[in-house]
């Protein structure tokens, strides 16, 4: 195990915490060079295809034990969402106006880019490019997408998740990590893989209530050598499991469906972060950290929905500038591909943050007057999940992106507050 330096971490405060900030940016480019890396093109007899580019792999083992960082995003989204919401109270708004300001951030950017991709596919469907291409290309398309719909619900339910912190939070979390085990459990007995689904519930709400206890300052009062035995007896737990064959070594494999497997990674990176929180908020200071983490932050959404286009169309292009020169392209894992992996994941993200830049007006629009109604504010939470569950089950389409971008605007409507009926006066 690499050493690290420890230091004792502040306390949060009202303001923008720097190393949660960094970190988060850090989440983001992290899961697009992950992605990146698993984008894979060939060209055969039969024409172009894409591949995952990890399937049957040695290296994504390893790989996923850097690269997955998604429970630690999702316990980075508790403390921001605790935070916020704290802040809001504070100014006296409600949990409505925050739950409707996250719809907002959400699916506004989100209608946008399915928008896009399904008349991308409807362009390649009328340019004669085979059906089964477009059709892998809109698969691959909507699988990131899961993020979009499990991360808008857990938002959804924050308010009610951290009053039930508030009044029983260690009773709180472990109900969730029962409940996760116990999902696991029948998976595994049954040997209906379905039922892990599940756990899209409960995995990433446990998460998000470690956010919690980041946010109330729980986490910077456990002693520093108990933090340092919690990391490292949540990676032998880990270990243990990986061993006993419990859950696979790929971390990857074990976000879908999700395992309990992700909430022992969280549980080992908020130690780890909480330990060294410190000297990444001074790091955070520091010109380059500033930028990155400034140009992230105003975009994190953006770059999330936009670097999948952005990824299948440099493969298209790949494949494009292949047939059109007779280049042949290197065999995935192989030492070819590797060595031409710097220039790939430098035009991924290069291409990736052009795109943000030019789309992230979308994500930073003003919020409009929210829904009030706890009733409202639901049906729209329900109906933007549905639009993203319709993508990942039945794959984009131009069709099926028309009626997912109809129900995400269907959501966003909902989540505002109706104008007066004409002849009627609202007073203050």
């Amino acid at each position: 195990m690499t050493a690290v330096s420890i230091v004792t971490s502040p306390p949060a405060t009202a303001g923008r915490d720097r190393a949660v900030d960094l970190v988060r940016a850090l989440c983001i480019i992290g899961v697009v060079t992950l992605h990146a890396l698993m984008v894979g093109v060939t060209v055969s007899a039969a024409g172009p295809s894409f591949v995952n580019a990890s399937d049957g792999s040695w290296w994504i083992v390893p790989l996923s034990w850097v690269f997955q960082v998604m429970p630690l995003f999702f316990v980075i989204g508790g403390f921001s969402g605790a935070t916020a919401l704290r802040r809001m109270r504070a100014r006296g708004e409600d949990a409505a106006a925050f739950v409707g300001g996250r719809i907002r951030r959400l699916l506004l950017p989100a209608a946008v880019t399915i928008g896009t991709a399904g008349a991308l596919l409807a362009v390649l469907s009328s340019a004669g490019v085979p059906a089964s291409l477009v059709e892998l290309a809109g698969w691959r398309y909507a699988q990131p997408l899961w993020f979009l719909g499990v991360f808008l619900l857990c938002q959804a339910l924050l308010p009610v998740m951290l009053k039930n912190h508030d009044r029983a939070p260690l009773r709180t979390l472990a109900v969730l990590v029962a409940a996760a085990v116990a999902v696991d459990v029948v998976r595994a007995v049954t040997g209906i893989d379905a039922i892990g689904f599940v756990d899209l519930l409960f995995v990433w709400l446990a998460l998000q209530q470690i956010g919690f206890f980041l946010a109330d300052g729980s986490i910077d009062r456990i002693p520093v050598r108990a933090r340092v035995v919690i990391a490292i007896v949540a990676v032998a737990l880990l270990a243990a499991a990986f061993g006993a064959r419990v859950y696979s070594p790929d971390l990857i494999a074990n976000i879908n469906p999700p395992t309990t497997a992700l909430v022992l990674v969280g549980v080992a990176h908020t130690a780890v972060f909480s330990l060294v929180r410190g000297r990444i908020a001074r790091f955070a200071e520091r010109p380059l950290p500033a930028a990155v983490t400034r140009f992230v932050s105003a975009r994190a959404m953006t770059i999330y929905l936009w670097h999948m286009p952005v990824l299948l169309a440099l493969a298209g292009i790949s494949a494009l500038v292949a047939m059109a020169t007779g280049i042949a392209l290197p065999a995935p894992g192989g030492a070819e591909w590797w060595l031409s992996r710097p220039i790939w994941l430098a035009a991924a993200l290069g291409g990736t943050a052009l795109v943000a830049i030019r789309l992230t007006r979308f994500e930073s629009m003003p919020v409009p007057p929210l829904s009030g109604s706890a009733g409202r504010l639901a049906v729209s939470v329900l109906v933007g999940v549905t639009a993203v569950a319709l993508l990942l089950v039945v794959g984009t389409s131009p069709g099926t992106a028309v009626v997912s971008v109809a129900l995400l605007l269907a959501s966003l409507r909902m989540s505002t507050r109706p104008a007066p009926a004409p002849g009627f006066v609202v007073h203050a």
